[in-house]
């Protein structure tokens, strides 16, 4: 299990660092003298996000969904930082879409973005970080009968048009 750790912990890192330094390599694409420089810094850019970060990301999720069932953690901090994580997914995505346009002609992206996007990766990653080494303790806000096995199907059973 201390393997699958280490590889959890390695690919968060390189999932989290590619999502906080990206932003300032698209800031740059106004800055670049000539189409090669341009093509180069596309080229970094889109390596970064297609051969680092998103397999990292799928690596992060992967070893974490293993731990999970290692370590069987149904706590509610947990489900917090589940959340956070998704959070994270969705910011990936959206650098995903930013990398597909960025390098469009006369394409630029606003220092105001970097800012903006830069300060809330580092919230999401240090939100993230915060509940899993504080380990808090979270008030269930979820239905009581979301924690107990089988209530997916009973919450459900009026809308399932097979039910007997």
């Amino acid at each position: 299990m201390i393997w699958l750790k280490v590889v959890h912990l390695a690919a968060i890192a390189i999932w989290s660092g590619g999502l906080i330094c990206l932003p300032g390599l698209y800031v740059q694409r106004a800055h670049v003298p000539d189409r090669q420089s341009l093509h180069r810094l596309q080229a970094m850019v889109r390596f970064l996000y297609v051969a680092l970060m998103s397999p990292a990301a799928f690596v992060a999720i992967g070893s974490g969904t293993g731990l999970i069932f290692l370590r069987q953690t149904f706590e509610n901090w947990f489900s917090l930082k589940l959340a956070l994580v998704g959070v994270m997914v969705m910011i990936h995505i959206l650098t995903g879409l930013v990398v597909i346009r960025l390098f469009d002609k006369g394409q630029v992206y606003p220092v105001w973005r970097f800012v903006a996007v830069t300060v809330v990766t580092v919230a999401v990653v240090s939100a993230i970080l915060t509940v899993v080494l504080a380990k808090p303790d979270v008030p269930n806000l979820l239905p009581r009968a979301m924690s107990e096995p089988g209530a997916l199907g009973q919450i459900l059973e009026p809308l399932n048009p097979f039910r007997r």
